[in-house]
């Protein structure tokens, strides 16, 4: 009997419940939508790439259930776009361009979410970066609303590796242990035709694995040229080979009309500055002769990896140049030969440039900084040592036969930013002039004989612990104001004449690779 009159009150309660609800009666829309923006920009994208996910909110602020019979793309079944609505891929022959019915409750919202790739060959000719346009119809006849999408597309020559007929992508066959022998790789990748060794200014370069350069060759980037890696590709110098980064001063600091610019192939502003984006400008043992002039190379894993031939004194050569957001590395030495003027490096996951494994290496009126604020960071700015241990943790020595360091600021947000890893039983020489260096040790934790400040064969004039002041080391501004401890606390040295932005160098001269400026407020 209990049971009988709980069910009975039940049914009784529901029926009266069900004839209070009105929210499933929908009216059709009449055009009093609201939208989270007008249009949608969707950044630049490459001819051929996805771009990012981009998002709209629609808004009912009435106090009815609506019905939107029709939510499409202006250009329908041919447009270059494509949606999702709350997880819905609509009708139609390809899903994502056009939606029938769709409900959206009184005072709630929803998310189109939008996407594009789009080819821009058939769309144009002679042209290297194109407009894309439609529009998002909600509603029909009067009632229709519309929100614009635009994009801007870029052409780009791309070089990619070869697949096999099952799909295999074709990995570089080269010489890694420098035994002489070619070894097979599980590098992708593919060598560069001799048409393909000189990049110029007329289109971006879009690059798929690693672009290597085949011994007694050498590739040639021009002034302007702007490369483009994709996730896991970089270039591979080989044996023999050579890497010529030809760049010149730019009239324009905000274009850098002039400069080699080295990134990522992602162009939303998203990934403006996110590290390891690609992996690496590798320049083998056995390469020679390579060059690196008014370059910026930005969000890869190691910047610059330079390995072996460190007597070898054109090994490389870099200038006038800026290495920023590597995940790992700004400049990796390994048993190397590097020679490096009016250098920045800065945030880096590891340390900004790091000599291992002994060689040479001398760095004029460079800044390397390091204000990676990610994560922590177990290593400094600046990391040298002589040795490297294998997996069994045998040790292996090789000298370091000099590292010099002449008018440079070393900087950064840990302490401190200079690490000397010394294997006893081989060389390690090394020596700071006319630089700043944040070192403070308070607790005399470093007490080996490489710390001794007050040895002149190691450190001559050099500024501990005194801030530079640069602009903004968050983004990447490294530039000194007037009043820095570094403005005039160098020497003359060399040529250098003039800053990294080829402006003439006062005398004496300030330390780092910028002239002391007033800052504007």
């Amino acid at each position: 009997m209990i049971r009988s009159l709980y069910f009975i009150i039940s049914f009784f309660i529901l029926i009266f419940w069900s004839s209070c609800r009105q929210d499933f009666e929908f009216t059709p829309s009449t055009g009093q939508l609201s939208f989270s923006k007008d249009t949608v920009y969707l950044d630049t994208v490459f001819s051929n790439i996805g771009s990012s996910t981009y998002t709209l909110k629609v808004y009912n602020n009435s106090d009815d259930d609506i019905l939107i019979p029709s939510l499409k793309l202006s250009k329908g079944q041919t447009s270059k776009y494509r949606m999702n609505v709350d997880g819905m891929l609509g009708n139609g022959t390809l899903v994502g361009k056009e939606f029938e019915n769709v409900e959206l409750l009184a005072q709630d919202s929803m998310f189109v979410f939008i996407e594009t790739t789009i080819d821009i060959q058939p769309l144009v000719t002679n042209e290297t970066q194109f407009l894309y346009t439609d529009a998002i119809e909600f509603g029909t006849g009067p009632n229709t609303q519309k929100v614009e999408l635009v994009t801007l597309v870029k052409d780009a020559v791309f070089i990619y590796p070869n697949k096999d007929a099952n799909g295999v992508v074709e990995t570089l066959i080269f010489d890694v242990d420098g035994d002489g022998v070619d070894d097979e790789t599980n590098v992708q990748g593919r060598f560069l035709e001799d048409s393909e060794l000189t990049l110029n200014n007329e289109k971006p370069y879009v690059i798929y694995g690693y672009a290597a350069v085949a011994g007694g060759k050498t590739l040639d980037i021009n002034p302007g040229a702007r490369i483009h890696f994709h996730a896991n590709s970089g270039l591979l110098i080989t044996e023999n080979a050579s890497l010529h980064i030809n760049g010149l001063p730019s009239l324009d600091a905000e274009i850098l009309e002039n400069e080699i610019i080295i990134q990522g192939d992602r162009l939303e502003p998203l990934y403006e500055d996110i590290p390891g984006q690609w992996e690496a400008i590798w320049l083998l043992n056995g390469s020679t002769n390579n060059s690196i002039n008014h370059a910026t190379i930005k969000n890869g894993t190691i910047g610059v990896l330079s390995d072996g031939n460190q007597d070898d004194p054109t090994k490389l050569t870099i200038t006038n140049s800026q290495i920023y957001n590597s995940s790992n590395f700004g400049i990796l030495g390994r048993g190397s030969s590097i020679n490096a003027e009016n250098v920045v490096l800065n945030i880096s996951g590891i340390s900004s440039f790091a000599g291992t494994y002994g060689g040479n290496y001398n760095f004029t009126h460079s800044t390397i900084a390091n204000y990676w604020s990610n994560s922590f960071r177990q290593f400094p700015a600046l990391l040298l040592n002589n040795f490297i241990i294998d997996a069994e943790n045998t040790i292996f020595t090789n000298p370091l036969e000099s590292a010099n360091f002449t008018n440079c600021i070393i900087y950064g947000n840990d302490n401190p930013e200079l690490l000397l890893e010394k294997e006893p039983s081989d060389m390690f020489n090394f020596k700071f002039t006319n630089s700043l260096i944040y070192f403070d040790d308070p607790s005399g934790y470093f007490s080996e004989p490489q710390y001794d400040f007050s040895n002149t064969d190691h450190y001559e004039n050099v500024i501990f612990n005194n801030d530079p002041g640069f602009l903004d080391p968050s983004i990447n501004q490294l530039n000194i104001p007037i009043g820095s401890p570094a403005e005039g606390a160098g020497i003359s040295y060399g040529n250098l004449n003039v800053d990294i932005t080829n402006t003439t160098r006062t005398s004496p001269p300030d330390l780092g690779a910028y002239n002391a400026t007033e800052f504007e407020d």
